[in-house]
């Protein structure tokens, strides 16, 4: 993607013509008592892309956060996520919370659908059964116009490629220069499914990598700014997050530079299999 393609409007379009921003802003651990105040610095600086779970418990301070915004609901992309699942659930069983995680998500008024703008599956772990399962339950609860889009997060090609239904919109991964999982971003180019980068700041444990550094200096930037830009120029969508006011703002500001095809090609050399996130996309 080129620099004159890209800005905090930018948007990438999902197989079946919707579209997201590109560049998001992710609310993981971010506390009660901060969530609120850090999306409403996140929203000042552009973003319009916020990305919640089940997991963070703090899905109902985002829809308090952005219902108290002067940004339109229609402006806003909201995303979600759930791993919930016990063994004999059903469709049936599974809408009630996700219906709840909607309701929190986007407080609407009485009268209005409430809905999120992309609910994903956060991992493959309830097995085969499972998550197709709940996979059934997420495109009932998508007919229903409580989530615009569905998709996955966490998933191995073999997630990906045994999921009966619709095809989902998005698969979000770790994903940074140190950590590139090009079997799954191959896969999901060649199939149409966008990628969503989580921890591309890989939390911080590369900040001092020379060539990392060095790139940074070259083009007059911090390393996290190099890594969001890394991401985007790649075509992924960078969930970056921050509750430092300051950080949350030049997470933004990454628009008025571009990364060279040497120095592309110098970070992805970087590729390290450096995880720092927990989640398992080869479970069964």
């Amino acid at each position: 993607m080129s620099a004159q393609k890209l800005s905090i409007e930018t948007k990438l379009t999902f197989h079946n013509g919707n579209t997201m921003p590109q560049l998001g802003f992710g609310v993981y651990k971010s506390e009660r008592g901060v969530c609120e105040k850090s999306i409403a610095t996140a929203l000042e600086a552009g973003y319009r892309h916020i990305d919640c779970a089940q997991y963070y418990e703090n899905e109902d301070l985002v829809g308090k956060a952005t219902m108290s915004s002067s940004v339109p609901r229609s402006e806003l992309f909201l995303t979600t996520k759930t791993f919930n699942y016990s063994k004999g659930d059903t469709v049936e069983s599974l809408l009630p919370g996700l219906i709840e995680s909607v309701k929190k998500m986007h407080p609407a008024k009485e009268g209005e659908q409430p809905y999120v703008d992309l609910f994903l599956i956060h991992a493959p772990s309830s097995g085969p059964e499972g998550r197709q399962t709940l996979w059934d339950a997420f495109q009932e609860l998508k007919k229903q116009g409580y989530a615009k889009d569905i998709g996955v997060s966490n998933f191995g090609v073999k997630h990906l490629e045994t999921l009966k239904g619709e095809k989902p919109v998005v698969n979000q991964i770790e994903l940074h220069c140190f950590m590139q999982q090009r079997d799954i971003t191959d896969y999901c180019a060649k199939n149409g499914i966008v990628v969503q980068a989580y921890s591309p700041l890989v939390r911080m444990e590369k900040s001092r990598d020379e060539t990392l550094v060095r790139i940074a200096k070259e083009v007059g930037k911090e390393t996290t700014q190099v890594l969001i830009r890394w991401s985007l120029q790649k075509g992924f969508s960078p969930l970056p997050k921050s509750d430092t006011p300051s950080r949350i703002r030049q997470n933004a500001h990454v628009y008025d530079f571009e990364l060279s095809d040497e120095q592309m090609q110098t970070l992805d050399g970087l590729e390290a299999h450096f995880h720092v996130a927990p989640w398992n996309v080869n479970c069964v």
